[in-house]
């Protein structure tokens, strides 16, 4: 059939141009978009439906050379393969541009919302976060808000303890959100307990500027660009808007909000840091050049259970907040500062905080889950039996809250709770959710709920608290014998860290002097946690394994106090008797009998075995004794074989820890009295710390009573306690002997040689 190629149809010109050898080079799509932009040029005559294939193709041809020409254009006149080049790399930087810019900021959603929150930190609260704050305020709430409101405008600070669960965490991270959305405060720190802690609260605040539609509406310089990023934060650094950088930061532990013409936010920064890390000194240099300095400081619950227990970690992070934090703002610059806390014992760090006589500038409050309790004791000690008797037989409280429910009226009498909208679903009133704190943990209720802890209960009455230990000084120098002295030991506890040494000297009657103690290496710190210390042996012994740490680290020590002449008051110059090395840590026993054996002062060191000999051991006294065995005051020094052998001693922890803790409770000047060097407690905090991180209990088994040592808190130091301890059993090794522990020789008659012969026969 034949055809007119100046009059075909769409599919029929499709066809036509499909047939050659080329194979397919056009469909009815493409041929449809070239039809719409060529319009009647390519049309035939008279029918503008149909296509006059020889316009069709100068019109091909001319719209070719038209886009070579432009693209010659646009490759500086380059041709060829260059211009290939040029143009792809100007459509990939073309791309990338696009893909960098966050485009226009959308329209701000609430104009008066956004206005009202300004100044209002309640309102901002509840306007921005309801989920959260969707409980009625009580009135602590109300006194505390305002508070936080007055320190971020006015500057100032603010401690708080509030009831467990009360909200007080999300506040001050709500307070810096609004502090920095608005201006108020440009540089923000939060500081914790530790950096993980403080790295918690900055997610925390994360979530909320990504995730917050409340927030993205009304702050979309702020949130958009946040936005922009999609989680991917590696964006950060080449993100832009109107083609200029937004410099914004988003890293585990800083964010730098985006710099936007007229935002407030611009640049603002918010960091982390943890309360014994580096605080000092903290700045940051703006996308303008300016040097900014922290203005507004969270501090979220900076002690530990840990901590609070120890008086000296107290001192310590009271200095901190004193100097290094408050003093983040620089000279003259008056900074606004945030503490929430939680008082664990009496008189730690929070407790003192709060106490207005003691700090007065962080104008503490203390707020209370009850204020005053129920008077019907007698119903509520019925309610308790039912209680215990619903979760021991696995039927909840249901009973006990039906019983509640008869009696409410009489038991809530003189009851004034703070907050009487929080309680559980199951329970009917804050009152008796209060109760069932109380109940469930009196101890714990008292301490998180009513920040009132109640006093803690002595394990033994006998023993001497770190003040009254710290308080033993003597009045010699360090590293001074008294005149009376005749003996000088040693001992070295072995961690994988670090080596912990103390140096006693005793007289004959076992009454005592610590002269000298510390640390392989020397931290230089007055307090440090075998967890934290910075100076290491490993750092000490470069390019060595643990065990090469160790060994010298034994090395330098050795030297430095074996080779020693130690003066004693008479002017004579004594050395180290005995050197006992704890041979118990992990893989270190190897390490240390090598180098008790290897060592030039291998005749005064012996390696140290100490067992924990309880109620349900053996005692030492009833070991059968072997032939070369020397055997002391429950110590025994086993015999042994072979040509690198080395005796070594092993010795009742339990028992020794007694006799220890039994010569520091002798008055001074009183014979078997265990003194320390110098004239001040305070030097001797930390080694006071480790001589009570322990306690003990008294305990029954086959026929006796022993007292079992533990640890107070899981992971307490207890190094110098244990350094103590050995440098007790060396002096007795080297002959000291406290009155009524020698042992009177069992007297053996006379037997002849005859008798003997006569026996065996």
């Amino acid at each position: 059939m034949a055809i007119d190629p100046r009059k075909l149809k769409p599919g029929e010109l499709a066809r036509l141009l499909n047939s050659t050898p080329l194979g397919d080079v056009i469909n009815e799509r493409q041929l449809l978009r070239h039809r719409t932009s060529a319009g009647y040029r390519v049309a035939a005559d008279g029918d503008g439906g149909k296509v006059d294939l020889f316009r069709y193709v100068a019109w091909l041809v001319t719209s070719r050379q038209e886009a070579i020409a432009e693209a010659e254009k646009d490759a500086g006149g380059l041709t060829g393969y260059e211009a290939l080049k040029e143009r792809a790399r100007q459509r990939n930087a073309t791309l990338s541009l696009s893909g960098r810019d966050i485009g226009d900021l959308p329209a701000v959603a609430d104009a008066d919302r956004r206005a009202k929150a300004e100044r209002d930190f309640r309102f901002f609260c509840e306007a921005y976060f309801p989920q959260t704050f969707h409980l009625k305020w009580s009135d602590d709430h109300l006194k505390v808000i305002a508070k936080i409101e007055q320190a971020v405008l006015e500057g100032g600070l603010f401690g708080m303890a509030m009831p467990r669960g009360s909200g007080k965490t999300s506040l001050c991270e709500t307070a810096c959100l609004w502090a920095m959305l608005y201006g108020h405060r440009e540089f923000v720190t939060l500081i914790g307990s530790d950096e993980e802690h403080a790295s918690s609260m900055l997610e925390s605040i994360k979530a909320e500027l990504e995730n917050s539609e409340l927030l993205a509406g009304d702050f979309p310089e702020v949130c958009h660009p946040i936005r922009s990023l999609e989680g991917i934060h590696q964006r950060a650094a080449g993100q832009l808007y109107l083609g200029a950088q937004t410099h914004i930061g988003w890293t585990a532990k800083e964010i730098v909000l985006p710099t936007i013409a007229g935002s407030r936010a611009s640049g603002a920064i918010i960091r982390v840091a943890g309360i014994t890390g580096r605080i000092r000194g903290m700045k940051h240099k703006r996308a303008d050049g300016a040097s900014v300095r922290p203005s507004l400081v969270l501090i979220d619950d900076p002690q530990t259970d840990e901590s609070a227990r120890s008086p000296s970690q107290c001192a310590t992070r009271e200095r901190i907040l004193a100097g290094a934090i408050l003093g983040l703002g620089g000279p003259g610059k008056k900074i606004a500062g945030l503490m929430t806390l939680t008082v664990v014992r009496p008189d730690d760090m929070a407790d003192r905080i709060l106490d207005r006589d003691k700090h007065p500038q962080w104008q503490g409050e203390r707020t209370k889950m009850v204020y005053s309790f129920p008077s019907r004791d007698a119903l509520w000690q019925q309610y308790a039996q039912l209680r215990a008797d619903g979760l021991r037989n696995d039927r909840g409280i249901v009973e006990a809250t039906a019983f509640y429910g008869q009696h409410r009226t009489a038991m809530d009498e003189g009851a004034r709770i703070a907050w009487p909208e929080r309680f559980n679903h199951d329970e009917l009133s804050a009152i008796q959710h209060a109760m069932n704190l109380r109940l469930q943990d009196e101890h714990a209720f008292f301490a998180e709920y009513q920040n009132e802890p109640l006093p803690e209960v002595a394990a033994d009455d006998d023993l001497l608290s770190t003040d009254q230990i710290a308080a033993k000084v003597s009045g010699h120098a360090r590293g001074e014998l008294p005149i009376g002295c005749t003996r000088l030991t040693m001992f070295v506890d072995v961690q994988g860290k670090a080596l912990f040494y103390l140096v006693a000297a005793w007289e004959d009657d076992f009454t005592g002097y610590v002269i000298d103690y510390g640390t392989e290496p020397d931290q230089k710190a007055a307090y440090f946690t075998l967890r934290d210390v910075r100076r290491t042996l490993a750092a000490a012994t470069p390019r060595a394994g643990v065990e090469g740490a160790i060994f010298a680290g034994l090395e330098r020590l050795t030297e430095a106090y074996l080779a020693r002449e130690w003066r004693r008051d008479d002017g004579a110059m004594v050395r180290i008797d005995r050197c006992l090395i704890d041979a118990n840590w992990g893989s270190s026993t190897d390490v240390v009998y090598q180098f008790c054996r290897q060592s030039s002062h291998a005749g005064v060191l012996t390696p140290s075995h100490g067992r924990y000999v309880g109620a349900s051991s053996i005692p030492f006294s009833e070991y059968k004794r072997k032939r070369g065995d020397r055997v002391g005051l429950n110590w025994r020094i086993p015999v042994v074989t072979g040509k690198r052998a080395v005796r070594h001693v092993i010795f009742d922890t339990n028992f020794w820890k007694s006799f220890a803790h039994a010569r520091l409770a002798v008055p001074m000047g009183d014979p078997g009295c265990l003194s320390l060097f110098g004239t001040k407690p305070e030097p001797h905090r930390l080694l006071s710390e480790h001589l009570t991180s322990e306690y003990r209990v008294k305990t029954e088994g086959r026929g006796r009573t022993v007292d079992e040592w533990k640890l107070r808190v899981e992971g307490l130091d207890n190094h110098w306690l244990d350094c103590l301890v050995g440098s007790a059993v060396a002096a007795s090794m080297q002959g000291a002997i406290l009155f009524g522990t020698d042992r009177l020789a069992v007297a053996r008659p006379r037997v002849k040689l005859s008798e003997l012969r006569g026996g065996r026969r």
